[in-house]
């Protein structure tokens, strides 16, 4: 989920009238495309991919994994690049002209509305397994109990803090919801703010606030908890007692990044694709811990970010088979721990955990993290979006004074 490139990063998706439009289209024009096709290809010498890496350096990152992934199975690769805006309506005009790619990458909250529309294939089909991969990562590209993608690398959240203004102030990086206002409190000076975080009315509203709410036991079944409130109300307090500018209502994650980079924020919940930024700004001397935990001994649980990659149904089982071993390339050992290093972002199997952390000390919070991180369509699927807006409304509702948590959440259940 990043700033900018990628849609995943951002929490960005479609809304819900637009996915049953996307449904209804696919359903009636793409299926038939689908599943007819001209039979398997005996000798498949090219195959077509698409994605949304339209910026650097993920754009020519891929491009050479891509091609690398192509020459070791004997395919040239022909691939399209397209806004993350407008990967969807591509992939509708694709399944009605029966011009579906071979491989197919997708934003991770979105696979299962896809899924849904019978326009992908079950990896397993193809041979492909997730033994080994992070559970999160495994629950975000399944539906209905069979899994449509595999992905290569994660991200998630942390707290990011100046460890000079940290030092300065006596503070340390805090680890409970007590110690972050306590800390925040302290590190407020001048036109400083102790932490900055961002709240807009959109995806990127909620995918922050995910980390506090699931972390307190609240669920997006139930908004109108207890534990879901508890959750607004320190965001409400944050806010309210200045130790939070109330422009969180508008900053995107980029905004936040800047008002830490200038000093305006002793501290920030951010993402990794923030260090190549960071680590070019001049005199900042910066790390990053866990989000906090509600209490001492808690587990943090945040939401999980990135691109899957699929297999759609063209029709043509040799190809299907070839793109399989495209995506079964990307996901390779060797391609994770590059890819991560690369995009600063985390290898989804397990196994790699330790190696990944030693070899990039920078990423240990993440791949923590990530360990215990949720897909953000496990427990609704397609209904995700319905509930993401439900949550975001609520929190511009209470940071801005127009209901307590308790009574936004509710309005916003019921809504």
């Amino acid at each position: 989920m990043k700033e900018g490139p990628e849609m995943a990063r951002r929490g960005a998706g479609l809304a819900s009238t637009a996915w049953a439009t996307a449904t209804a289209l696919i359903v009636t024009m793409g299926l038939a495309a689908c599943g007819g096709g001209t039979g398997p290809s005996e000798n498949v010498t090219s195959l077509r991919v698409l994605d949304y890496y339209t910026i650097e350096p993920d754009r020519t990152v891929y491009a050479r994994m891509l091609d690398a992934c192509g020459q070791q199975n004997g395919v040239k690769i022909e691939r399209e690049i397209v806004p993350g805006a407008n990967l969807i309506a591509k992939v509708l005009q694709q399944a009605s002209s029966r011009t579906l790619p071979d491989v197919l990458m997708l934003d991770n909250p979105d696979l299962q509305q896809i899924a849904a529309t019978g326009a992908l294939s079950p990896i397993s089909d193809f041979g492909l397994s997730t033994d080994g991969y992070a559970e999160g990562v495994v629950s975000a590209s399944t539906y209905q109990g069979k899994v449509f993608g595999l992905q290569p690398v994660t991200n998630t959240l942390g707290l990011f803090y100046n460890e000079t203004m940290l030092a300065q102030a006596g503070v340390t990086p805090p680890r409970t919801w007590d110690e972050l206002k306590a800390a925040a409190a302290k590190l407020t000076s001048g036109s400083r703010y102790g932490v900055a975080f961002s709240a807009p009315a959109n995806y990127e509203g909620t995918w922050q606030f995910l980390p506090f709410m699931w972390s307190n036991g609240g669920d997006e079944k139930n908004l109108a908890s207890p534990e879901v409130a508890q959750a607004l109300q320190l965001w409400v307090d944050l806010v309210n007692s200045g130790s939070a500018s109330k422009s969180v209502l508008n900053w995107t994650q980029a905004d936040v990044r800047e008002q830490f980079q200038a000093g305006n924020a002793a501290m920030m919940v951010n993402g990794p694709w923030q260090f190549p930024v960071l680590d070019k700004t001049a005199n900042l001397k910066y790390a990053v811990v866990p989000i906090p935990a509600p209490r001492a001994g808690a587990t943090v649980v945040a939401p999980l970010g990135g691109e899957t990659w699929t297999i759609p149904r063209t029709g043509d089982r040799g190809r299907q088979a070839k793109a399989a071993k495209i995506v079964e390339c990307l996901n390779s050992d060797a391609n994770q721990v590059s890819l991560g290093k690369q995009r600063t972002t985390v290898p989804t199997k397990t196994g790699l955990r330790n190696l990944f952390a030693a070899e990039v000390p920078e990423m240990k919070a993440f791949t923590e993290a990530v360990q215990t991180a949720r897909a953000r369509t496990g427990e609704l699927g397609a209904d995700w979006p319905k509930a993401a807006t439900k949550i975001y409304t609520a929190v511009q509702t209470a940071l801005t004074g127009g209901a307590s948590p308790e009574q936004a959440l509710r309005q916003a259940q019921n809504g």
